[in-house]
């Protein structure tokens, strides 16, 4: 019994070494950059900056570096808490242990709803983009076969679905750095515009920058915020990562990358054509390159767009599956939906998750456009208010950390006060949000949601007591 007593020691003690050295399966720090690429690049940065720009002329490149900021902070605060405790179910349950059970239910809650309510407005886009081709086949019949081919990829496994995100990063990655290189051999000449009326300068014009004033830029904030509302992405999925302390590596990378994507690519728009010739119904690229001789360019952004918003679609339901599957196991939703099939599959969670979309996607059907581009925009400020959580949760989490910190852990620099400043910030950005009507009234769905989500946390909580 002493022998046997010793090997199990001496097992468990290999086991903890490989566990150390990196020796188990996962994915790579770069490959959690690219899934983040992949999951947050949509539809509604390729598409939806048209309103951006309108709203803010020139002026919405500074909106994107701000934006950048904000999510930074938002993510380091999420990072110093995985590297120091790291958990299955990320940010919610960093907000459980800091502020109680009941945060972690809002915050897991909050997180599914609004991941729920993004992939309904990328579905929807991906359903009209394609029926650019089969105008007679009707939206619905799309919206189907689109939810079944992402079901499908998160059926795969992790692995797969890492494959499959990769390879709609890369897309994403090399059409945008493509569109930045056109437009600098364009700005030095080395592409001749030919018969195309350029407006390149127009962007140094300080005059020009903020058509609409101060307030005009104010309101565009919360779109720009949007385009980095799925970082929280990169918690969720850590725990899938071969070296747990990449996770600050990985964030860092995606981050940088998505800033300098956004401004520059941005920047190259309104360098190709005046922003008052940019509306809200065309990609704002598609109209930079249109004064050009581009064979099949509707089709080939058309391809390009369908590809971003539906790698947006499949990366929020793997991420909502994971934090559904954590609700489960914390009482939070039923027990059934953490099962795990014999291949590693969530099967229940992914369902309820498909079941959601589709529930949405059919209410979108009946509800007027106006009313659902508010739920949409809910959504995105529920995701952004779940950031406040992050911050607020590193902040109560900081002095435990501090007891027992080591040189090579990741910290957040600056922290509290840079926690404290991202939450200020975060509050600033939805207060210019009041400006607009549509945004207004998103803002004021968002804070329902949250509302109802309180109030169903007491109910369970109380069923927990019983």
């Amino acid at each position: 019994m002493h022998n046997e007593h010793v090997v199990k020691q001496m097992v468990n003690e290999t086991k903890k070494q490989e566990q150390a050295k990196g020796n188990t399966k996962g994915i790579q720090w770069w490959q959690l950059s690219l899934i983040g690429i992949g999951s947050i690049i949509g539809a509604g940065f390729l598409l939806g900056t048209g309103l951006t720009i309108k709203t803010a002329g020139t002026s919405m490149i500074f909106a994107y570096l701000l934006g950048g900021i904000i999510a930074f902070l938002a993510f380091s605060a999420l990072a110093e808490m995985s590297v120091h405790d790291p958990q299955e179910g990320s940010f919610r349950t960093y907000a459980k242990l800091a502020f109680g059970h009941r945060m972690g239910f809002v915050s897991g809650w909050m997180y599914w709803i609004s991941g729920v309510l993004i992939m309904s407005s990328e579905v929807t886009a991906l359903s009209i983009f394609t029926q650019y081709w089969f105008h007679d086949v009707p939206l619905w019949v799309f919206a189907i076969i689109y939810s079944v081919l992402a079901l499908g990829i998160n059926l795969l496994g992790m692995s797969n679905f890492g494959k499959v995100e990769t390879v709609f990063a890369v897309i994403k990655l090399s059409t945008l750095v493509i569109f930045i290189l056109f437009g600098v051999l364009l700005l030095l000449g080395v592409i001749s515009p030919g018969a195309a009326k350029m407006h390149a300068g127009s962007v140094f014009h300080m005059s020009n920058m903020f058509p609409h004033g101060f307030t005009g830029w104010w309101s565009s904030l919360i779109f720009a915020l949007f385009s980095f509302g799925g970082i929280a992405v990169i918690g969720v999925t850590s725990t899938e990562l071969k070296h747990k302390e990449d996770v600050s590596k990985s964030g860092i990378a995606l981050i940088i990358t998505l800033v300098c994507l956004y401004v520059f690519s941005l920047f190259m728009v309104v360098s190709m054509v005046s922003w008052t010739k940019i509306g809200e119904g065309e990609s704002p690229f598609v109209t930079a390159l249109s004064n050009f001789p581009i064979p099949y360019l509707g089709t080939i952004f058309n391809i390009i767009i369908i590809s971003a918003a539906f790698s947006t679609m499949v990366g929020s339901l793997f991420s909502i599956t994971k934090v559904l599957i954590s609700l489960s196991k914390d009482g939070d939703a039923p027990k059934s939906l953490s099962h795990i099939t014999e291949k590693g599959v969530p099967l229940r969670a992914l369902i309820l998750g498909i079941s959601g979309l589709a529930a949405s996607v059919i209410v979108s059907f009946f509800l007027p456009s106006t009313v659902y581009e508010y739920l949409t925009t809910a959504a995105g400020v529920t995701l952004i208010l779940n950031w406040c959580i992050i911050l607020s949760s590193q902040i109560k989490h900081r002095k435990t950390y501090m007891i027992r910190e080591a040189a090579h852990t990741f910290k957040m620099a600056g922290a509290p006060f840079t926690s404290y400043t991202g939450i200020l910030l975060i509050a600033f950005v939805l207060c210019g949000a009041l400006l607009r009507a549509n945004e207004r009234y998103g803002l004021f769905i968002s804070l329902g949601i949250v509302l109802m989500i309180f109030l169903a946390s007491a109910f369970f909580t109380k069923e927990r007591r019983g």
